[in-house]
């Protein structure tokens, strides 16, 4: 995180201690805060404020649409195989299969699939389909524009999970066509933990019920009927993590500053020094698509006799912070470098695990 949104979380505490809860201009202090944060959100994916709904995760998000969503029991849902997609975005479609078929996509070894198969999948039961933005594995990008005219052509409902671009990568959900999208403020966006983003598309909303209300979200009406509110309140009942909305506002208009372009190509800068570097050594196989166009900045690999989770450990110790992560059954190490790292810093792995 920037010190600048670590300072405007404090600040933000302070000046919500000094108001006082429930004070009249507590209120008004929150509405200002949620009105800026969804403004430059939305100036971010290009989207209208009020389809920016604040969440908890991006776990959170993809719930509100695989509970949320009202289709008859003969209904499909189109996923991607699960060798390549992260839990998150995976199990809470394997539990709606309980109700409903579920569809799987075929996928090759980078975790792409042939749109001429999403196409034949599509029948006329089929009321959503699945996707992630790029993979948590790999950073491999899915044709998700091309996606999304299909999808809209046959006038299917279309869910993406962004956790992976939003914030490295320029999303803009009017190309994408999604109707749903979720996505988080702690990974690339370099916000607080505990904050996420649920954009839903205004014509989209009836399509889901939520699975929490209150009063903030519902109002009563001729003798106890229940009415939704407008988006956003219809997705957020309840508190809000406050002093990590005032934290992300401040990390996405840090990010804004360099332009999302400008941190696209600082990013490959170093993700294409670490590949090209490490596909020299022999001993390395790397994952993931060759055509940098085609991938973020994750870089993936592993080391011929060596397991994954020894290196991040020892690569830890000299205060180098990788991540093991999964393809299927296979352990593989992920490096995420982004705007904040170094050419020296990539440098360093490199001779690190040249050394093992």
């Amino acid at each position: 995180m920037p010190i600048s949104s670590i300072k405007a979380t404090t600040d933000f505490l302070l000046a919500y201690d000094e108001i006082g809860p429930d004070s009249k201009d507590s209120a008004e202090f929150l509405k200002t805060l949620f009105s800026r944060t969804r403004k430059i959100i939305s100036r971010l994916i290009n989207c209208e404020s009020e389809e920016i709904v604040f969440t908890q995760s991006t776990t959170d998000g993809i719930n509100l649409v695989a509970s949320g969503l009202q289709i008859s029991p003969e209904s499909n849902i189109i996923i991607r195989d699960s060798t390549h997609e992260h839990h998150s975005n995976y199990y809470p479609w394997l539990r709606l299969g309980k109700k409903h078929q579920i569809k799987h996509l075929t996928i090759d070894k980078n975790g792409l699939f042939d749109l001429n198969e999403l196409e034949k999948l599509i029948d006329d039961n089929t009321k959503l389909v699945v996707l992630s933005h790029a993979l948590y594995n790999t950073g491999a990008i899915l044709p998700v524009e091309e996606i999304g005219k299909i999808l809209q052509e046959k006038n299917i409902p279309y869910f993406l999970d962004s956790a992976q671009t939003v914030g490295c990568f320029q999303v803009d959900v009017s190309k994408i066509k999604c109707n749903f999208m979720a996505f988080n403020g702690s990974k690339w966006l370099c916000g607080p933990m505990g904050t996420g983003i649920f954009y839903c598309n205004k014509k989209s909303a009836e399509l889901l019920e939520p699975f929490q209300i209150e009063g903030e979200s519902a109002m009563l009406y001729d003798n106890d009927k229940l009415a939704y509110k407008d988006l956003p309140n219809k997705f957020q009942g309840g508190f809000r993590n406050y002093p990590g909305i005032a934290g992300l506002d401040a990390s996405v208009n840090y990010l804004t500053r360099y332009r999302i372009f400008n941190i696209r190509k600082k990013n490959m800068q170093l993700a294409n020094l670490l590949r090209d570097e490490l596909s020299k050594n022999s001993r390395i196989t790397l994952y993931g698509p060759e055509e940098s166009e085609n991938r973020t900045s994750i870089v993936s690999f592993t080391l011929d006799n060596q397991e994954p989770n020894t290196i991040v450990q020892s690569l830890e110790k000299e205060n180098m912070v990788l991540a093991v992560r999964e393809i299927s059954e296979k352990k593989i190490i992920r490096a995420s470098p982004h705007l904040f790292n170094t050419d020296s810093q990539i440098l360093k792995i490199i001779d690190a695990i040249k050394k093992m």
